[in-house]
């Protein structure tokens, strides 16, 4: 089981911010998994929370992966309040799973690492 995160690198974000943006993503992410697929959830828990974090560079690029993969994961886009650096109601992140590496490999292998 693992967990990916993916984040925009467009945006410029700081490192504290994009981290936020991450852990954001992250929780949500699992959050949503625990709702939907609870078995998931509990077995990422158990093994060590793994997780990837990867980078895409354009929002249409996000949002064409979270349509690719919300209908067999569980998957959150992350849109930002726009308290710091960036405008409200950007989407910043994506985040995938927990799920079983083998499907969610099929989604993320050709993405690089942040």
């Amino acid at each position: 089981m693992k967990q990916a995160v993916v984040a925009r690198t467009d945006l410029k974000m700081g490192k504290g911010k994009i981290c936020s943006q991450i852990a954001h993503a992250s929780v949500e992410s699992f959050l949503l998994t625990r709702q939907r697929r609870q078995e998931w959830a509990e077995i990422w828990l158990a093994e060590g929370q793994k997780k990837i974090i990867l980078k895409v560079e354009s929002e249409q690029a996000l949002k064409d992966l979270y349509n690719e993969v919300r209908h067999e994961i569980p998957a959150v886009l992350v849109v930002d309040a726009g308290y710091t650096q960036i405008h409200p109601g950007t989407t910043t992140c994506l985040g995938i799973g927990p799920a079983p590496e083998t499907v969610i490999d099929k989604y993320i292998s050709h993405y690089k690492l942040l």
